[in-house]
């Protein structure tokens, strides 16, 4: 059974080839080989378009006060319009208009955006009537803004569509996708997916744990890149958007198997419903295409939270580089004074999606003594390690240089730690002494985490301790929001006043 060696980056990997005992069939390596297709995130895409709807909304509402209203106190006009933003924003979720294949429809959109708009504004109304608040919000404005809004909304999303019909005419939109499964049950999969996907969906092909008969090595013209296990490999080599398993409910045992193996990657999981007798109601599926399909696992982090994650990773990371700069300097001095040798120390760890990544830390080692893959861990009063060194180790100070990184796209402020190649915990490596250790690489790592403000930082001489991180990193993907990555930042500096004994 193939497992992949994750001191490789995708790029070693595809210069040196999948390893000897890659089952990775011939097609799969020439797919891996060929770069993929420079395409739009369709996370990206709906993420800017719900930004820019909600700003439109706020600032249609705004500009409407100053025409018809100004001088009124503007108290109630503030936050009723951020209301009724966010609520509008939620609402055009829940009626699903926020997809790429809800923005190609005429009807269907500009039905469900006015409803849910309409049921903004009523709330609106409600709301006011409810806390007496007739004389501080005008009727004149609510009903300019409910026809304006409605108006402004439907040349927006026709507008949007345009755009997005463009894009997928020029294949800019397209989800690269491989089913799980193969035989006969996957031919119908396939052949609605071609034929109703509108021109979204790449199929590269198909992994199969089976070997014989019921699993040939091409069905409905497309080829078995391997097994399934296979498939962990073949999505850090080259892009996986989404995948497809074509199984039926009642094959808990071999679903839950594959998910087991495919829950450490940063992509969509559906489970196809095209073979189950068994029918739910409308509400209870998704969509690829014309094909229902259940919502097996999501990417962490998309549509507009994608956005917000950016913009909030590169406004704090160029705040702190000019707050910080003073400290850094003086950092950097003391470094240069104390030993020979670069103020800046490279090394190489693992990033999103188990990628291989150069992060920048303030050098804390002699020179002759510096440990790149961090092969033997640091320890108290360790021979190694300078009187600067030990000091800013303390404070977390060698990781300022890492804001850099988070400028570069290389990491996030908040998010699981980095860890080096070599690291042990107990004589074992990471990966090793932890199953399902590589879930941790499905969003960006950051410079602070979850684990970090717990208390789970410095030392992980245990098997224990390296499991705490990892649960601590878990349950900071499953549970992420912008919110919550606020509250880690801001607890950081408290964390490290409290909880700094275990870093040396």
């Amino acid at each position: 059974m193939f497992s992949l060696d994750p001191r490789k980056t995708a790029a070693e990997h595809i210069v040196a080839g999948p390893s000897s005992d890659s089952n990775l069939s011939e097609a799969a390596r020439q797919i891996i080989a060929k770069p993929a297709d420079a395409t739009l995130s369709a996370s990206v895409v709906v993420g800017l378009a719900q930004a820019i709807e909600a700003l439109l909304i706020g600032t249609l509402g705004w500009a409407i006060y100053e025409s018809y209203v100004r001088g009124q106190d503007d108290s109630f006009y503030v936050p009723v319009i951020f209301a009724a933003v966010l609520v509008a924003n939620i609402l055009f979720n829940v009626v699903r208009t926020h997809r790429i294949a809800a923005y190609r429809t005429v009807v269907q959109q500009s039905g469900r955006v006015l409803a849910a708009w309409t049921l903004v504004i009523l709330l609106i109304g409600t709301a006011v009537f409810f806390f007496r608040a007739q004389d501080q919000v005008s009727r004149v404005w609510l009903v300019s803004w409910y026809i304006g809004g409605g108006g402004a909304l439907l040349l927006y999303r026709m507008s949007l569509r345009a755009l997005v019909l463009r894009w997928t005419a020029q294949g800019r939109l397209k989800r690269r996708a491989v089913i799980v499964g193969g035989g006969k049950d996957a031919e119908p999969l396939i052949d609605a997916i071609q034929h109703g996907a509108e021109n979204d969906i790449v199929l590269m092909g198909l992994f199969d744990d089976r070997d014989d008969e019921r699993s040939p090595l091409l069905v409905a013209g497309f080829q078995k890149l391997g097994r399934v296990s296979d498939l962990v490999e073949f999505a850090r080599l080259t892009r996986v958007d989404l995948v497809i398993v074509s199984m039926p409910l009642s094959a808990e045992k071999r679903v839950l198997q594959m998910m087991k193996q495919l829950w450490v990657l940063p992509v969509d999981i559906r489970l196809s419903a095209h073979m189950n007798q068994l029918r739910f109601t409308h509400k209870a599926y998704s969509y690829i295409g014309d094909v229902p399909v259940f919502d097996m696992a999501d990417r962490p982090i998309s549509d507009w939270n994608l956005v917000f994650k950016w913009l909030f990773d590169k406004v704090v990371a160029l705040v702190a580089l000019v707050l910080l700069s003073p400290i850094m300097l003086a950092t950097a001095i003391a470094i240069k004074l104390e030993s020979k040798g670069p103020v800046i120390f490279r090394q190489k760890r693992h990033g999103f999606n188990n990628e291989l990544i150069e992060v920048y830390k303030f050098r804390s080692m002699y020179t002759d003594k510096t440990d790149a893959g961090a092969s033997k861990l640091v320890t108290k009063n360790d021979p190694r390690v300078t009187r600067v060194g030990r000091f800013i180790r303390k404070t977390s100070i060698d990781e300022l240089p890492q804001l850099i990184n988070v400028l570069q796209g290389r990491l996030s402020i908040v998010g699981p730690r980095p860890h080096a190649l070599q690291a042990k915990a107990d004589n074992k490596l990471y990966y090793e002494a932890v199953d399902g250790y590589f879930a941790r690489h499905k969003v960006k790592p950051g410079i602070t985490g979850w684990a970090q403000i717990n208390g789970w930082r410095g030392e992980t001489d245990t098997v224990d301790k390296i499991m705490q991180r990892v649960n601590h990193d878990l349950y900071y993907i499953e549970n992420w929001s912008i919110l919550f990555d606020i509250y880690i930042l801001i607890m950081t500096p408290v964390s490290l006043l409290s909880r700094n004994e275990g870093a040396y």
